[in-house]
Parts: structure tokens; C-alpha cells; sequence
């Protein structure tokens, strides 16, 4: 493959590999010639099984094979395996208009709450004999142009991690027909269906955690507010401020949902706020840990001057000094049941595009203690 500016094409390959090595396995997916040097035809396999053509063809397809009975399906497979058969994919998806690829959009590809949303991905495609194509959008301008690419190479449905709040590229691929679900992030409008962790609830849990512990003037700092989970994060810490009948806190918008978006924002929490505050709740991990650098280059200290919260439970933030209180969301879940609902679409269930929203849970380290008396 070409490397394409916005493309993770090394990941892709990873998954090729990791698919392609199960596939060779597969009893279906044989790659061994005929004995004649000839590539073994569907036809082959259907004399050899006892069967038709066309139940050869329903036997192959991730989503026909459930037509098929188990003993048929056990059969052909058996045939296909004794011959050697190998389905040709490219064949297949020029006769169809659809391969046996799925396209999956992501934000950010270095930031470690992916991984485990494309694992749990993985583990509903690959159960179905799919591919995964990822690309990387980092610019939201170049979105619909990798999106086009990946329409090109006939994807069978498509999964959103990019969306933002009011984004035209909603619009485009509902006009496509293409069976799409969001993950991680749902946009306004609710024409597709999405998968999302309760961003709500994950902040009134930290906003709770810290108001137990004496604190009172207890700050934000907010991912960007394009972004579905940067305004619900917001809204929520908002909330349960109100719910503890608490002033309203300071609020920093992030820029982004990195590190040195954090550190920014962190700067400017400190700077134009009058009374420090006691409490931090981030929008996410690298955002607190952007907190952590410039607390301890002002040599405050966390949690004695001002205990941080985060969001995600990222690798690592349990090792970091102090180990990062934060809410753990079900990443693998949350792919998972995207590429489900996608399937779903693909084969046409009803009331297959809906919203599901999955429950976070607050785990409790060290960068929390109880207010100074």
C-alpha cells in the first residue's frame, strides 16, 4: 500500500495481518492451488459438497451464512477446505458494490483511548470475516476526502469516532446510504445511530467524589465545546455543582484533548482566577496530566494544594505520581457494540440505528484527598 496524507496505513496492515493470518486458517479461506495449478472455482466447491451454486455462495457470505443451516455450512466448508478454496474478495465486491471491508474514522490514532474502542471493533468484524480500513483525521477539513477514499474501496459500512456537534459530514454519508454508526462521540442532529459512554454522569461522579471531600471551589477544565463530549463534560460538571448547591466554578476551555492543551489551560486557570482552586476536574487524562506539569512547576503539589481528577482511565495514569483519580469508561464495550449496531444495519434489522448509552464508572486514587481543615 501507498502511504496517503490522513491515512494510518501502518495500522491497517497491522489488522490485515492479524485478520489475513486468521482467515488462512479459515476453512473457507484456504489458499492452497488445486491440484491442476487452476484456482478452484465456487462451482468446485459446489460439486464436491453435493449442493447448488448459489447455496455455496449464501455459505461464504459473512452475511448470508445464517441462511444456511449448520450441517450444510459444516459441509461446504469441509469442501472448500479439502479443495483449497480461496474467495476472491476483489471479484466479489466489483459483482456486489460491497467488500468484506468496514472503514473506521478516528480523531487522534496516537491518543490510547482507541485502541481498546477498535479491539472491541475488531473482535465483532473479525467474528464475521471483516476487515478493518482505519484512517486517521486529524484535520476535520480533510474528513470527507478520506471518507471519499474509503467509499472507493466499497466498504461495507463505516464507524465515526470524528464526529463534531453540528458536522456536514453527518449529511454526506446519510446521502450515501452507507450503514454508519458514531462511537464515542454522537452528533446533535440523531440521524445516526451512535454508541457513547454517559459523559453526564462521568462528571457528576467527580464532582461528587471531591464535594464529599470538604472541597468548595472546585474548576473545569472543558474539552472543546464543537465537540459533543467536550459540551456534555460541561454540562454535567455544571449540574453537579448545582446539585451540591455549590457556586459556579471557574471553566477553561481546551483547545484539545491533549497534554498541552492541559498545561494551557491550567496556566490560564491560575492566572485569572482570585481564589485558587481546591479542585480540578478535567475532561480528560492528558488534559489533567497537562494540570500535574504546571502545578508542579509552581510547586504546588497534588492533591495537598489541589487535588486533579481525569476522564478515560488511560494506560499508565495509576503509575503516574500521584497515581490520577479519573472515570473508567467501557472503551472495548463501546466498539464493540458500534460494530454490532453497524452489522445490524448491514443486514437491514429493524430499529438498528438508535443510540446506546453505556455507564461509566469513578475510580479513586491518590491525586483526590479531603479538604485542609
Amino acid at each position: 500500500m501507498q502511504v496517503h496524507a490522513g491515512w494510518s496505513w501502518a495500522w491497517a496492515r497491522v489488522f490485515f495481518h492479524l485478520y489475513n493470518r486468521r482467515a488462512m486458517t479459515s476453512p473457507s479461506q484456504s489458499s492452497s492451488p488445486s491440484p491442476a495449478g487452476q484456482a478452484v472455482t465456487i462451482r468446485d466447491v459446489a460439486q464436491a459438497a453435493g449442493v447448488h451454486v448459489s447455496t455455496v455462495s449464501r455459505a461464504l457470505d459473512p452475511n448470508r451464512r445464517q441462511l444456511i443451516s449448520a450441517e450444510v455450512l459444516k459441509q461446504v466448508e469441509a469442501a472448500a477446505r479439502r479443495l483449497g478454496y480461496r474467495p476472491n474478495r476483489t471479484a466479489a465486491a466489483l459483482r456486489t458494490g460491497r467488500s468484506n471491508f468496514i472503514g473506521v474514522l478516528l480523531p487522534d490514532i496516537t491518543n490510547s483511548v482507541f485502541p481498546p474502542i477498535l479491539e472491541g471493533i475488531e473482535a465483532s468484524a473479525s467474528a464475521r470475516h471483516y476487515f478493518m480500513l482505519i484512517a486517521n483525521v486529524r484535520d476535520a477539513a480533510n474528513a470527507k476526502a478520506v471518507l471519499e477514499r474509503l467509499l472507493a474501496q466499497q466498504v461495507a459500512g463505516l464507524i465515526m469516532a470524528t464526529v463534531t456537534r453540528d458536522d456536514p459530514l453527518v449529511e454526506f454519508v446519510t446521502a450515501t446510504g452507507l450503514p454508519t454508526v458514531l462511537v464515542n462521540r454522537a452528533d446533535d442532529s440523531g440521524r445516526l445511530g451512535a454508541v457513547v459512554s454517559d459523559d453526564r454522569l462521568a462528571m457528576k461522579f467527580a464532582v461528587d467524589h471531591v464535594a464529599q471531600l470538604g472541597h468548595k471551589r472546585i474548576a473545569h477544565l472543558a474539552g472543546p465545546q464543537s465537540s459533543p463530549t467536550g459540551l456534555g463534560r460541561r454540562q454535567g460538571f455544571e449540574q453537579a455543582l448545582r446539585d451540591h448547591a455549590l457556586q459556579p466554578g471557574s471553566i477553561v476551555e481546551c483547545t484539545a484533548y491533549s497534554r498541552e492543551a492541559g498545561r494551557v489551560a491550567m496556566q490560564q486557570l491560575l492566572a485569572t482566577t482570585s481564589s485558587r482552586p481546591e479542585a480540578v476536574v478535567c475532561c480528560n487524562d492528558l488534559v489533567a496530566l497537562g494540570a500535574y506539569d504546571v502545578m508542579h512547576a509552581a510547586g504546588l503539589r497534588v492533591p495537598e494544594d489541589i487535588s486533579i481528577t481525569g476522564h478515560n482511565d488511560m494506560p499508565l495514569v495509576d503509575l503516574v505520581s500521584p497515581p490520577l483519580t479519573t472515570v473508567r469508561l467501557p472503551h472495548r464495550e463501546l466498539g464493540w457494540r458500534a460494530a454490532e449496531m453497524m452489522f445490524d444495519l448491514i443486514l437491514g434489522k429493524p430499529g438498528s440505528a438508535s443510540t446506546v448509552v453505556l455507564r461509566p464508572e469513578l475510580v479513586v486514587r491518590a491525586s483526590t484527598a479531603a479538604r485542609p481543615a
